[in-house]
């Protein structure tokens, strides 16, 4: 039971308690940033305002803040405006927005594959050798979307041709083309087709680097073209073996310039082209390199010595 001077005793213990900084113990302060109980309202000697969640008007560069208050400048100095920024918008995941309304920036991923049309300045190369450009939309580019379709690589619905460029290579007709990838957020190009036509009849046929996992080679033949080092290395198939197919493998100039490269091109026949494709979007010198490896290839099939 409480005393008749236990009423008396607590006012005496709370004025003790209000003394000594609220029953801290004794030489305890509070942490810099958190202020020091001297009535400064929840603001620390570094000028964070705690009772506002964020710093004070006019604190110092030094002002402590909870790690990642800090955002970038709001500025728009550094913004990108017109396509750019179209890409940069298009680059954001869904919803678009962080919140507070800032764009999400696009990640080191998506500026590094983002598809901007003439990346490597293929089309400037094509411009100054005399060559057209186009989106792939015209009417003679109709028939390029059968050559994706049928290339030795998985493409898929979502896959189109873009960047088209046609011209002349010597005495060949070429027309080179990146195959990219496009969906509701951004657009990478995936592969680099260049392909001429081919008067002669020919039956289907893949010449691929032995060491590519191959696919769709279904009804296929293999013709080895008896050079040991050149069979260890590349594969010709065709749906039917004759004197064209042969050509092909036996001719030196072709085995010497399959054997120069780095095993990193594919070829095929469709939609009356003889066709190669390689990883990633066109650059001028691939736009060469597969100039001369068409060029002879052509030659072989055609019989010209």
């Amino acid at each position: 039971m409480s005393g008749p001077h236990e009423h008396d005793r607590g006012e005496h213990d709370r004025s003790e308690h209000d003394r000594d900084g609220g029953g801290r113990p004794d030489g305890w302060q509070e942490p810099a940033h958190l202020g020091d109980g001297d009535g400064s309202g929840g603001r620390g000697d570094d000028g964070v305002d705690l009772t506002k969640g964020g710093p004070a008007a006019g604190s110092g560069a030094g002002a402590w803040r909870p790690a990642g208050w800090d955002l970038p400048p709001a500025g728009d100095e550094h913004r990108p405006t017109g396509p750019e920024a179209a890409q940069q918008v298009a680059a954001e995941q869904p919803g678009g927005l962080l919140r507070g309304g800032r764009p999400r920036p696009p990640s080191v991923v998506e500026q590094v594959f983002r598809y901007q049309g003439d990346t490597v300045g293929a089309q400037g190369w094509a411009l100054q050798h005399g060559w057209t450009v186009s989106d792939g939309t015209a009417p003679e580019d109709a028939v390029l979307a059968e050559l994706v379709a049928t290339a030795p690589v998985r493409a898929t619905k979502d896959h189109r041709p873009a960047g088209v460029m046609r011209g002349r290579a010597g005495s060949l007709e070429l027309v080179a083309f990146d195959v990219v990838f496009a969906d509701k957020r951004y657009t990478v190009p995936q592969w680099a087709v260049t392909a001429a036509p081919v008067l002669l009849p020919l039956p289907g046929l893949r010449l691929s680097p032995a060491r590519f996992w191959r696919h769709g080679t279904g009804g296929l033949v293999q013709v080895p073209s008896g050079d040991e080092a050149f069979d260890a290395r590349w594969l010709l198939l065709a749906a039917e073996d004759g004197d064209a197919v042969r050509r092909l493998v036996a001719d030196p100039a072709v085995r010497g310039l399959l054997l120069g490269t780095d095993d990193g091109d594919e070829f095929w026949v469709a939609a009356g082209h003889l066709a190669a494709i390689r990883p990633d979007g066109h650059r001028p010198e691939l736009l060469e390199h597969h100039a001369r490896l068409l060029g002879a290839m052509v030659a072989a099939l055609a019989g010209v010595a």
